[in-house]
């Protein structure tokens, strides 16, 4: 769709690149009466499995109309024919994929919020879900935080497992939480998604160069690895891609399915999510440890291996208030 590149062409125009650091004009004042208006983006290649449900999911929140879509060359004709709005980029030159990824939703968000009062961003297999106990859904979720001036908010971060002794493949038909019931928490996955002010993201959206919490109510599923065939599938993709253009290879990317399923059933053998503690969110100290500065002017999660952490960190059961959400 044009709706993205013509806006874009619009703000170059209106705002050109000088020598100074560009200062964004303050947005109009949202009238109390109008809706709150929030925006959704991702960015992709080849995710005809789980693009999908993110339309479906992010759209029954915010409206489909409100869902940008990044297009990183998809040749699995997943961006075909969405009824969201869709840029399609150019090929990524020099295997700068990383820099040039952070560039564009980081530019993309910014100019967004010149015409809405909140951006979220996150990848294709991650579904941020507001605890049921407390909200209605998501986006009531951040309407009741848009009232208290904040910056951007964290969730707490989940990488799903598929229990492989017990659990067969997924159905994408049906709910995914409720069909998968164990995860690992991992800090460094309880990542800044959302955001008020056009602070970039940074570190891979791991990040914000504005100060911000984890909110315990705020919660994201990662799917990456809640199932064993789709994760063999998927790595092996993008390990292809890494040898063809050197895109991201200094990441989890350059690991093949092989590698990433034998993590997987070594993690899960021998689970019983009926004897696994369900999984209670950290409070105090703990949950503030969630966010360092770093470097200076610099908000993220705690750095570390997501591989090791996957091995690492105990598995917890996810609460049954969250199923059949996702």
């Amino acid at each position: 769709m044009s709706g993205v590149r013509g806006f874009l062409r619009r703000r170059s125009a209106e705002n050109p690149v000088g020598p100074q650091e560009h200062v964004d004009p303050a947005p109009p004042e949202r009238d109390p009466d109008e809706p709150l208006r929030i925006a959704a983006i991702t960015f992709c290649r080849d995710e005809g499995r789980m693009l999908p449900l993110w339309v479906t999911y992010y759209g029954d929140q915010f409206g489909v109309e409100n869902l940008y879509v990044v297009d990183d060359n998809s040749e699995d004709g997943s961006t075909d024919n969405l009824p969201c709005d869709v840029l399609h980029i150019p090929p990524i030159r020099g295997g700068r994929f990383n820099s040039t990824r952070m560039a564009m939703v980081g530019n993309l968000g910014r100019s967004l919020l010149q015409l809405y009062d909140v951006v979220l961003f996150c990848d294709t297999d991650e579904f941020i879900v507001p605890d049921p106990d407390r909200h209605a859904g998501l986006r009531q979720y951040v309407e009741a935080r848009s009232q208290e001036g904040l910056n951007a908010v964290g969730s707490l971060g989940f990488n799903v497992v598929h229990n492989v002794g017990d659990e067969p493949p997924l159905d994408l038909t049906r709910p995914l939480l409720g069909q998968r019931q164990l995860a690992k928490f991992l800090p460094l996955m309880c990542k800044p998604a959302i955001k008020w002010v056009p602070a970039h993201w940074s570190a891979g959206t791991h990040g914000v160069r504005t100060p911000y919490r984890v909110d315990p109510d705020l919660w994201m599923f990662h799917m990456k690895f809640a199932d064993r065939d789709h994760l063999q599938e998927a790595a092996d993709h993008r390990q292809r891609m890494v040898e063809a253009d050197g895109r991201s290879r200094d990441t989890q990317w350059r690991q093949g399915g092989d590698t990433l399923v034998d993590l997987l059933e070594r993690i899960t053998e021998g689970a019983d999510a009926a004897r696994t503690p369900a999984f209670v969110p950290p409070t105090g100290e703990k949950l503030a440890a969630l966010v360092v500065e770093d470097p200076p002017g610099n908000w993220r999660a705690p750095k570390g291996s997501q591989m090791t952490l996957m091995e690492k960190r105990p598995l917890v059961r996810i609460p049954e208030r969250f199923h059949g959400i996702v």
